[in-house]
């Protein structure tokens, strides 16, 4: 990557560098808001296993057939449950193992956060110095436009 002298650079460029930074400023914010709604599913699955205890065994529960119907159900067994790890596929695991799981997802998605957050930061720096640039740039050309009022002479 070169390095670029933005002042050397004319306001069309200037513009077109600050409308790619908004792009990529856009894209890097979505991508941190889309690990964080993943990364609450997680935590939220793993919060979850607190109800499969011995205490809970028989009870009657609401079972989710979709996110706004639900059946009656009765909590047979706490020590196992099935786990979605991807693509359709589910895994029966303990709670302990379920939970170790979940702990992992949580950890590396918290990490990947954890990389997007710097570069986040840095386009929102470069995109501060291009528009201080483009506002000295108009100033100068303000400054340097002869004077558009007219004397009358009497």
């Amino acid at each position: 990557m070169t390095a670029v002298n933005l002042t050397e650079l004319a306001l069309p460029q200037l513009e077109g560098l600050k409308n790619q930074l908004d792009q990529e400023t856009e894209f890097l914010t979505s991508s941190i808001a889309q690990l964080k709604v993943v990364q609450t599913k997680y935590v939220e699955a793993k919060d979850s296993l607190s109800v499969l205890n011995k205490t809970n065994k028989g009870k009657e529960l609401l079972v989710p057939l979709t996110s706004s119907m639900y059946v009656p159900g009765t909590l047979n067994d706490v020590d196992n449950v099935m786990v979605d790890v991807g693509t359709g596929y589910y895994v029966e695991k303990n709670v302990d193992d379920t939970k170790d799981f979940f702990k992992r997802k949580i950890d590396f998605l918290t990490k990947q956060i954890e990389k997007i957050q710097p570069a986040l930061q840095e386009k929102h720096s470069m995109k501060q110095a291009v528009v201080e640039v483009m506002s000295m740039k108009l100033q100068q050309l303000h400054s340097q436009q002869p004077s558009t009022t007219a004397t009358i002479k009497a």
